[in-house]
């Protein structure tokens, strides 16, 4: 997915809404668009910002469903306008927004490594998301397909959910497997997948659970840098289940639309406590209007383009190892370990890059207190599976010892 970016994307869903009402009004013409400084009406490298306007008044109007969350980094998601009208969005693909419906999930992955490092080169999200979330691009594999209607919301054209001319396909969810896949999981005595869920993900969970294995990344670092990763399959059904198990666990960690409890909710755990809290240096109490929460310790900078570019920004170490991470000269994120602060997905080191994007110079205001705390909650969720490794590892040595052939085709 590529997108034209502040008019089609926001942290505040209100406020893109608002924007994008506009935008479709058929009220409002182009110029008044322009003279209100509306974000869409600028040129830029083959968008034409008049004609694309027209392109899209002729087809669409708006439509609330179109509001969506949208991935854009590891532990950065924003809200966005989707359309498959180009060149609103440069590289709309519609095929993965038809799979974009409320309970289904994709494993992300790419095909090569690009970055060293690179880290985990695998994510798991409920999302629309952006081809560039893992550097090498992103690739989402939907754990469930949908088929039929064609159109998820209304066309001026057509005016209904199927092509012109054409009645709706009805609606139809079947597992994503191959039929490879789905011999496997029958030798197992397992269900059919396209009549039982959780049968349907086992395969993707557990591969969630092999990516997130730092002895799966290490024995395996050639091949994974040159190529698709090559997931391991158990030839036990029990231990697939128990691996699928291990693998969802790592998918509510990587779910920050949804909070753990233990981990983001409720009673924290005792490990957890400590880390990534927010404090003023003196001890004192914060006072957003005197900018303890405005972030300008160089963590990024605007460059060509409109591009943002990553900066050193400021951290010190403790004596026990651990980072605190400054927002500004009076305030920090005490407590950050290095283990969590170095903790890198798909060539981007998380939090570092989250707040890159947020000085306010380029933001336009200071952080939030609800801001302040997600920077807390990614910090408690990097710690978990930082804590997970062993079990992980554990997952994958029992698997490697005993790993199910594929028939020979």
């Amino acid at each position: 997915m590529e997108k034209r970016g502040g008019a089609l994307m926001d942290d505040d869903r209100a406020a893109l809404e608002t924007r994008m009402k506009r935008y479709l009004d058929e009220d409002a013409s182009f110029d008044d668009l322009k003279s209100e400084g509306h974000p869409l009406t600028r040129d830029a490298a083959r968008y034409d910002a008049r004609k694309a306007r027209a392109k899209i008044m002729a087809t669409e109007e708006f439509d609330s469903g179109r509001l969506q969350r949208y991935a854009l980094r590891p532990y950065d998601q924003k809200w966005c306008y989707f359309t498959p009208i180009r060149p609103i969005w440069n590289e709309p693909r519609p095929s993965l927004w038809a799979q974009c419906w409320e309970g289904n999930r994709f494993l992300m992955t790419r095909p090569t490594g690009v970055a060293n490092p690179e880290g985990i080169p695998f994510f798991f999200t409920g999302m629309l998301g952006d081809n560039d979330f893992l550097r090498g691009h992103a690739y989402y594999f939907p754990l469930r397909l949908k088929t039929g209607p064609f159109h998820r919301s209304r066309n001026k054209v057509s005016g209904n959910h199927a092509l012109p001319g054409m009645d709706p396909e009805p609606e139809k969810i079947t597992a994503n497997l191959s039929p490879s896949a789905r011999a496997y999981l029958a030798s197992l005595g397992l269900p059919d997948p396209d009549t039982d869920q959780e049968t349907a993900e086992l395969i993707w969970y557990h591969g969630l659970a092999i990516g997130y294995s730092p002895a799966y990344l290490t024995k395996n670092a050639d091949g994974i840098r040159q190529d698709w990763p090559r997931i391991p399959i158990p030839k036990a059904k029990e231990f697939l289940v128990a691996s699928a198990a291990l693998g969802r666990q790592v998918a509510a960690l990587l779910d920050t639309e949804a909070p753990v409890p233990g981990v983001t909710a409720g009673k924290i755990r005792d490990d957890l406590k400590s880390i990534a809290v927010f404090q003023r240096v003196d001890g004192k109490p914060a006072k957003p209007e005197s900018g303890d929460l405005d972030l300008t310790a160089g963590w990024g900078h605007g460059g060509k383009g409109g591009i943002t570019m990553p900066g050193k920004g400021k951290l010190s170490r403790r004596d026990d190892g651990a980072y605190d991470i400054f927002l500004n000269e009076d305030a920090c994120w005490g407590n950050v370990p290095e283990a969590v602060w170095d903790y890198t997905i798909g060539g981007y080191q998380v939090i570092k890059k989250w707040l890159s994007y947020r000085e306010k110079p380029l933001l336009g205001r200071g952080l939030t207190p609800d801001e302040i705390r997600y920077i807390t909650e990614i910090a408690r969720r990097l710690a978990t599976l930082i804590a997970m490794q062993t079990s992980l590892d554990d997952n994958y040595q029992k698997v490697v010892k005993a790993t199910y052939s594929w028939p020979k085709k």
